[in-house]
């Protein structure tokens, strides 16, 4: 079930919680039904079942389109909620009906309210199952840019170092020091200069921007990973999803740095170039 897509897994629990639904409804259908004098063969109260269950897949597609368009989180359970008040009298009224077209009766009024509490619980199921299965494909996701990380960070530490490494000038106080670009592990913006990290927690400034060095440093080694950070991937020796769709990036000398969701994807779309 991990690796199934997750269409596939919430296809089968429907068609299944549809069908063992619909049969254990049948069976309490039927004598109820007797019990007020009406005659119902097995197809029938199949049918009437069948019918009242198969009119929650509209509720189940609506509880999946606002789950995808306000996510899982807490706007949409809330609005998950606000939908049913919506849904809820609908699928009484869709029920009570089915029922007299079934077994007659002129009470409708009374049936639909007789209707509401079995609709709440059968909404809340819903939307139960359909918070699991928003987590899950975002968890699945989650594993599959994670996986795309990993294959881009060995890509990045099976680079041949160049047979004439390039340096920059970094200054370090009153000295000026060749750094080779190789042994950097992430430049960081610093209003018109950018602060140059390497070796053993070792620092200092470059006179240029992060876009310009970006431009001229091997794509398959430096990516930016935010707006004023641009890492050696092959100097990273962790990668922590967090919850937020960011990464935590904890490299050689033990710094961190996080790559937010907007480089995330960007890095992600670069490195699979």
């Amino acid at each position: 079930m991990r690796t199934a897509p997750t269409s596939a897994w919430v296809w089968a629990f429907t068609a299944y919680s549809w069908l063992m639904t619909t049969v254990s409804a049948a069976w309490f259908a039927r004598r109820f039904a007797t019990q007020r004098g009406i005659v119902l063969d097995v197809p029938t109260s199949l049918l009437w079942q069948g019918a009242i269950y198969a009119a929650w897949l509209p509720a189940a597609g609506l509880v999946w389109w606002v789950l995808r368009w306000f996510g899982a989180g807490a706007r949409g359970l809330a609005a998950s909620l606000v939908a049913g008040l919506m849904a809820v009298p609908l699928e009484a009224l869709a029920s009570s009906l089915i029922d007299q077209a079934f077994i007659g009766g002129t009470d409708l009024a009374g049936r639909v309210l007789g209707r509401v509490p079995v609709c709440i619980l059968l909404y809340t199921a819903i939307v139960a199952v359909g918070l699991a299965a928003a987590h899950h494909r975002k968890a699945a996701e989650a594993r599959a840019r994670n996986a795309l990380l990993e294959a881009a960070l060995a890509q990045a530490r099976a680079v041949a170092a160049p047979s004439e490494p390039e340096r920059l000038m970094v200054m370090t106080g009153a000295r000026r020091v060749p750094v080779e670009t190789s042994a950097v592990e992430w430049f960081g913006a610093a209003d018109n200069y950018v602060v140059v990290h390497w070796g053993d927690s070792r620092e200092g400034l470059l006179r240029a921007t992060l876009q310009s060095l970006e431009a001229r440093l091997d794509p398959r080694l430096f990516a930016r990973a935010h707006r004023s950070a641009l890492i050696n991937l092959a100097h990273v020796r962790e990668a922590q999803p967090l919850s937020d769709g960011s990464w935590r990036l904890t490299l050689a000398s033990g710094a961190e740095v996080v790559t937010s969701r907007t480089y995330r994807e960007e890095v992600l779309k670069r490195l699979g170039r």
